[in-house]
């Protein structure tokens, strides 16, 4: 069981290392939404970079599955619509903070940004209010 606390040490190293690498060798924040999200525009002509980082974050979760006895973790429920629906509402979410968690909650509390700073309060204190209405409240998760 200790080992769990060593691979997560690890991953927290290598989700810094690859942040630090991304903005200092392309000058990129490593926001893993808006990276995915301008996958799908036209416009954008940088696309080889975009695809070799989220590969790399796939593959790199899948192999540590397959080398670790570690489980994947069950999704919280089984109703399809909750979760369409709390994919969509991350999703808003992520537009309308202009950013999503790694955006903001890791390359942008590093960088001191205040921006970021507000944006990754609010949205851990939404988090944590709506898994405790859904769970406490209306007992749905």
């Amino acid at each position: 069981m200790e080992h769990i606390y060593l691979l997560a040490l690890v991953g927290g190293g290598l989700i810094g290392l690859s942040a630090t690498l991304l903005l200092y060798t392309l000058g990129r924040i490593a926001g893993i939404c808006g990276i995915t999200f301008s996958l799908f525009m036209p416009q954008i002509t940088d696309k080889k970079w975009r695809i070799t980082f989220i590969l790399g974050l796939v593959s790199g979760a899948f192999l540590i599955h397959l080398l670790t006895p570690i489980a994947i973790p069950a999704a919280p429920t089984d109703n399809i619509y909750l979760l369409i629906i709390a994919g969509l509402l991350v999703g808003f979410g992520t537009q309308l903070g202009n950013g999503c968690t790694s955006g903001h909650g890791i390359c942008g509390i590093a960088r001191k940004s205040p921006r970021s700073i507000i944006a990754t309060i609010t949205f851990m204190a939404i988090g944590f209010i709506t898994v405790y209405v859904l769970r406490h409240i209306w007992g749905v998760i």
